[in-house]
């Protein structure tokens, strides 16, 4: 999938560069290397003014390289309320997940958490260099320790639940914490259903706002 061309300053640039060849989780990891060679996967602009703050890739998004290519992705833009086009036009929507590569499998066959590498090496001059971001839509535990640190609730559900207030919190960016669109987390949203009939109206608002296209 080709996506359009986005103007970059000269510190985001090289910036970009950096991260998509990175090795350090396979060179010097902080704990056991990467188990495949890696993959950053990362999608960045100095005109996006929306970023979206994900986990990682699986295995999907690891074999195409194009993030949230699947069925998580297609809720999540139900949710943001755009089509693949908009989604994937890094000129309006940054993507920046916690961790720029698939982080392996656990014993059960799960994904293991994002890789500390990432954020430890790249994330706050990520950030610095996109000034102009003004929502980050925080996803999943780890991405929400990140981007909201000690103002973090004591727990995913808590977090969400509170959105209103972490919205409207004097901090710039601001962040809007979001559960992961994974189908695993069906029951979470059977039992919230203030999260599609008061939390999403807000969120397409704020996405027709900063990106100006919805379905």
């Amino acid at each position: 999938m080709s996506t359009p061309s986005s103007p970059n300053t000269p510190e985001l640039a090289p910036l970009l560069a950096e991260v998509r060849a990175c090795r350090i989780c396979v060179e010097t990891p902080v704990r056991a290397p990467l188990p495949h060679e890696p993959r950053p996967v990362i999608r960045a602009s100095t005109t996006a003014r929306l970023c979206i703050a994900g986990q990682a890739p699986g295995t999907r998004v690891h074999a195409t390289g194009i993030p949230f290519n699947d069925p998580s992705g297609d809720r999540l833009r139900e949710w943001l309320g755009v089509d693949r086009e908009t989604f994937y036009d890094e000129a309006r929507l940054a993507i920046v997940p916690m961790g720029f590569c698939f982080p392996g499998l656990d014993a059960k066959g799960a994904d293991l958490p994002p890789r500390r590498e990432c954020a430890a090496h790249w994330h706050d001059r990520l950030f610095k260099a996109m000034p102009q971001i003004e929502l980050v839509l925080a996803i999943g535990q780890y991405a929400q320790g990140y981007h909201l640190g000690k103002a973090r609730r004591a727990s995913l559900s808590a977090t969400v639940a509170d959105w209103r207030a972490i919205l409207t919190e004097d901090r710039v960016p601001r962040i809007l914490p979001l559960p992961h669109p994974s189908w695993r987390n069906n029951a979470w949203l059977k039992r919230n259903p203030w999260f599609e009939g008061e939390l999403l109206p807000v969120l397409r608002a704020e996405v027709s706002r900063l990106i100006g296209q919805g379905t």
